[in-house]
């Protein structure tokens, strides 16, 4: 059974393959853009006979880019293309130690 990490990783990897991405912040000298998604959470929607046959996610995939927020990689291709929805985005705060904008998106999918 494939996991929904391994679903969010296969979408991203459809991106620029200079613009790495992973479940955690990077650490060290960081590239002008970036990729971080996490799992927001992981909802069963359908049991039958005790048995979970149906189960929403909620993925969050934040872009990180230190010029600003214009010029973004296009995650809502991949992701679509993957199967998920679009949900709700929301700028991030300028961080304060690197200087990078940052544009978390999230996105459904069922499975």
């Amino acid at each position: 059974m494939t996991t929904i990490f391994e679903i969010v990783n296969t979408a991203l990897t459809a991106l620029d393959p200079d613009v790495p991405f992973g479940m955690d912040v990077l650490i060290g000298e960081l590239p002008n853009t970036y990729i971080v998604y996490s799992l927001i959470s992981g909802v069963p929607e359908q049991h039958a006979d005790n048995v979970e046959k149906i189960r929403s996610y909620r993925v969050q995939v934040s872009i990180m880019d230190n010029v600003g927020l214009a010029n973004l990689p296009d995650v809502d291709a991949v992701m679509v293309a993957a199967g998920f929805v679009k949900g709700p985005e929301r700028q991030l705060p300028k961080d304060s130690t690197t200087s990078h904008y940052g544009l978390a998106k999230d996105y459904f999918y069922v499975t």
